[in-house]
């Protein structure tokens, strides 16, 4: 229903606010920088983007990558960055990049989202600390509508209520407590396209380069992996290649207007997702609704209480929180290697303060486990002919660098027959490593004398033996 699309894009445009202005702070900008990039990255992405309701703005991931340079070399290389790394992104997306995702395991997506609630939640934390006693009971208030409201009425999102109601009672008791104002001024008028303000020199290019590719890699991850979470939530599939490429244009615009560049927001994300968006048409209101709440309402807007956004996060990050993953029965179920790491996950996105470190330390350490599991699998067994000429050795599992470590030494060179069976009917070879294995096999019994024959090599094996075999030692 658009009903429910506009309404849950106006929530996320007043969650969006406060963190867009805190985002700008990270990276050392004016607040102007983070709204108007919150502005273009979710008008543009509703129509270039790959997944219907997901939100992207400015984020803190991206604020950590561009901080430094913004910091050392001002606002116009800071734009020059973000321009440039759109067209990363978009290269990375026609290349296929969106594809590396099926290699992230679901301990890493499980720890993925289960970091973010914990960021989310940390990130609350700030707003709760030295600030008048009324806060406290604004924040339960406004958690105590959320939860109970929508027994009663689905009508209206229960977050918008929420904020509706303290900023009223607040304006109306007259309380002085924190509120989106005291975060920075709010834009009162449109961005204006224009060029980055810097030298266009390839001593420019040479500078930029490293942040940029930096700033597409954390934006694409951060995107595809919210992406791959709204899939599993709504049941729908999406296109990443697309969003890949629609996250790079989303930021050439952005860049191109003075925004400061973003990427998918898990956090705003989860809030259109619960409050029942499923199509562009939230994600377009939610960028579109900032601009006019800034611009039009912007003295109404900066009386909103710090007190009802932070409910609305805090609310999030225990929904986003997947609270099966840590039951007692589950990890009692789940095999150790599993559960260590979904930990390692969570453990380097708290630490750095970045999804994307946290998801490829995560993978990392699955395929190392996994590894380390399937290179136990292969066995070798021989069977030796009743009239002792001939041995027979049964090769199963799966061949590949881990697992051939130990193949050569499993085979009795000075005491076989000069007749020597290798059937390898239940193993398949998958690389290089494989062939080199059999091959130096072959050799030491050719050194004795004795002839080898392999067989039972499936069609993919047999053309990986046949291409590479005699080719590997070098002394050909």
């Amino acid at each position: 229903m658009a009903r429910t699309e506009i309404l849950s894009g106006l929530v996320v445009a007043l969650a969006l606010i406060p963190e867009a202005i805190s985002f700008s702070i990270i990276a050392g900008v004016d607040p102007s920088v983070g709204l108007f990039a919150s502005f273009t990255m979710a008008v543009v992405i509703a129509i270039a983007g790959g997944r219907p309701a997901m939100i992207s703005a400015a984020t803190g991931a991206i604020a950590l990558v561009v901080a430094p340079l913004t910091r050392e070399y001002g606002l116009g290389y800071l734009i020059a960055t973000v321009i440039l790394g759109g067209l990363v992104q978009i290269v990375l997306g026609a290349l296929g990049v969106a594809k590396l995702m099926r290699f992230v395991p679901r301990s890493v997506m499980v720890g993925f989202v289960n970091a973010l609630a914990i960021l989310i939640f940390m990130a609350q934390v700030p707003e709760l600390i030295d600030v008048p006693w009324i806060v406290y009971p604004l924040v339960a208030a406004a958690l105590a509508l959320m939860v109970f409201l929508p027994r009663l009425t689905k009508v209206v999102p229960a977050p918008l209520i929420s904020i509706a109601a303290l900023t009223a009672l607040t304006i109306g008791a007259g309380l002085a407590v924190p509120s989106v104002g005291d975060r920075g001024e709010l834009p009162s008028a449109l961005p204006v396209p224009g060029l980055p303000d810097v030298p266009f020199t390839v001593d420019t290019l040479i500078l930029i380069a490293p942040y940029a590719v930096g700033f597409a890699l954390v934006g694409l991850m951060e995107s595809l992996m919210t992406a791959k979470l709204v899939d599993d939530l709504t049941d729908t599939r999406s296109s990443k290649t697309r969003e890949s490429i629609g996250q790079g244009i989303a930021n050439i615009v952005t860049g191109f207007f003075g925004g400061m560049g973003g990427c998918a927001m898990i956090g705003q994300t989860m809030i259109n997702v619960r409050n029942g968006a499923r199509t562009r048409l939230s994600t377009f209101t939610a960028g579109a609704m900032l601009m006019v709440l800034c611009i039009v309402f912007g003295p109404l807007v900066s009386q909103i209480p710090m007190a009802a956004l932070v409910a609305v996060m805090i609310l999030v990050s225990f929904g986003t929180f997947d609270w099966h993953s840590v039951a007692p029965a589950t990890l009692k179920r789940m095999p150790a290697g599993e559960i260590g790491v979904m930990v390692i996950t969570v453990a380097v996105v708290v630490a750095t303060h970045n999804l994307a470190i946290g998801v490829v330390v995560g993978s990392l350490t699955g395929l190392v486990i996994f590894a380390r599991r399937v290179a136990h699998l292969a066995n070798v067994t021989a069977c030796l002919d009743p009239e002792g000429g001939q041995v027979v050795y049964a090769v199963t599992g799966e061949l590949f660098f881990a697992s051939t470590n130990d193949l050569v030494s499993q085979f009795d060179y000075a005491g076989d027959p000069d007749d020597v069976v290798i059937d390898l009917t239940d193993a398949h070879i998958w690389d290089a490593s494989s062939v080199a294995a059999l091959d130096a096999v072959e050799a030491k019994y050719a050194a004795r004398g004795k002839t080898v024959q392999i067989i039972g090599l499936n069609p993919p094996s047999a053309r990986m033996h046949g291409s590479l075999s005699g080719e590997l030692s070098g002394s050909h």
